[in-house]
């Protein structure tokens, strides 16, 4: 066995099975490293996974991503995913407001083909839920945005509501535009939410190309993507993953690597990438690696709260749309996704959902069942074969404001010993784009530790 320091790297062990970690060994692997990945779960996915209940097959949560999204891409293509996850051809987002006098109306956020910043300029001005002079504000803003650095530290210190209303953004042109992006991406809504990762999620989604913006999700459940694909993708590249396996300990060996213990085996490497939650990451952390490790268990957590409905007959004729007015969100069509063949399945997306995590079933059916009706008509008089919710408690960190001082580098002070997370120091909010990227950086990272600093392949996929 070669040594850390020689001119090839030493066996590998990633700690986590979600998309950073799968991420990290596809990529260790890849560039001739001998990886084994361990993963606690019965399966691989991490927080956005997919399971049966009677002949559904379920996802726990819906989950899109961007254009920009460059690493979540590379991942899609990287396991021969990408054509069951297509983008769409262009940016069309339904809006219905329900809560206005005059009753329902329809607006949409769009854009064109032109370039930057004009692509988004014809879409605004029709966009039906702001004013005029609410929509000349919103371009003016938009404007101001696209000047910032999303990595100048003195953004992370101020939360993005402040930032709106000093660039005179009214609380109507808060709910209708800039939160109903911002609390789908960032699990947060304006003063919650760190100006720095605000202006990553607007100036990147947004404002650095036509097509940016433009939404991609899976058209099959999503465990077919990043547990059955995936693994097969690691299968294929060489990699040893070990499921129902969870590392009791990791310690120092008297050769400079690393001692991996879990319950039936101790694994040594070289390399050890910890691809968990931060709680569990600072669980097995040994003394040193990082300065201030206590930090990790500042870094909160924002829940998740998706409602499932299963109707007796389609009552909505759009993939998704999004809601004003409304405790309703945003709104999935998984009907053929879940294998659904007679009826419709729907999915709602409940971001920022602190208030309802823990809400009882019943109650949430009372609330939310005459909110379909009241927002999709055909939803009245139809029959509710099922109905039920998914709860991710710790579904995202919380970008609150101060938290970019909170996330670590993906290397530590410890030899050989990597983190990677959404929660680590990307510079993105806890996305599956943010997951994938960490998992680069800790792999790429280890490979210039022992000179295989190969090309970067996210340079091929942007």
């Amino acid at each position: 066995m070669t040594t850390a320091q020689g001119p090839r790297p030493r066996r590998a062990v990633v700690v986590g099975g979600g998309l950073a970690g799968t991420t990290a060994a596809l990529r260790l692997a890849d560039a001739g490293v001998e990886v084994t990945l361990l993963e606690g779960r019965p399966r691989l996915g991490g927080l956005a996974f997919s399971f049966r209940r009677g002949s559904l097959t379920v996802d726990n949560g819906q989950h899109v991503y961007l254009r920009c999204c460059t690493a979540y891409r590379w991942f899609l293509d990287r396991v021969d995913g990408a054509t069951l996850a297509p983008l769409q051809d262009r940016l069309d987002v339904p809006v219905l407001d329900v809560g206005r006098p005059g009753g329902p109306r329809l607006g949409r956020i769009r854009r064109t083909a032109l370039p930057v910043p004009l692509h988004l300029a014809p879409g605004l001005a029709a966009y039906p839920h702001l004013s005029l002079a609410e929509r000349a504000s919103v371009g003016r803003a938009a404007l101001a945005l696209n000047r910032l650095d999303p990595a100048d530290p003195a953004l992370d210190g101020i939360d993005f509501a402040t930032w709106l209303g000093r660039h005179g953004q009214s609380p109507r042109a808060v709910e209708a535009l800039w939160d109903l992006v911002g609390v789908a991406t960032l699990n947060a809504t304006a003063p919650h939410a760190s100006m720095a990762l605000a202006a990553m999620v607007f100036k990147t989604g947004l404002l650095s190309g036509p097509g940016a913006a433009d939404i991609g999700w899976a058209r099959v459940p999503l465990g077919d993507l990043h547990d059955t694909l995936a693994r097969k993708a690691l299968d294929s590249a060489g990699v040893r993953t070990e499921l129902r396996t969870k590392v009791s300990a990791l310690t120092r060996a008297e050769d400079g690597g690393w001692h991996v213990d879990t319950d039936g085996e101790r694994l040594d490497a070289g390399t050890v990438v910890l691809a968990v939650p931060q709680r569990e990451a600072h669980a097995l952390l040994p003394d040193g690696a990082l300065d201030r490790p206590d930090r990790l268990l500042d870094i909160g957590t924002t829940p998740i709260l998706n409602v499932h409905v299963v109707y007796d007959r389609k009552v909505l004729r759009r993939p998704f749309f999004a809601a004003l007015g409304s405790p309703v969100q945003w709104v999935f069509d998984r009907t053929e996704a879940s294998g659904l063949s007679d009826g419709q399945y729907l999915a709602l997306s409940q971001s920022v959902a602190g208030d309802e995590i823990d809400t009882p079933v019943a109650e949430l059916r009372a609330r939310y069942l005459p909110e379909l009706e009241r927002l999709l008509p055909a939803a009245r008089g139809a029959g509710v074969r099922d109905f039920f919710v998914t709860r991710e408690r710790t579904a995202t960190f919380a970008p609150a404001p101060g938290v970019g001082r909170l996330r670590p580098a993906a290397r530590t002070r410890a030899p050989g010993l990597f983190l990677a997370g959404a929660w680590t120091a990307t510079g993105w909010p806890a996305t599956m784009e943010g997951a994938v990227r960490s998992g680069f950086a800790a792999a790429d990272s280890a490979l210039r530790t022992v000179g295989r600093g190969d090309e970067h392949p996210l340079q091929e996929a942007a």
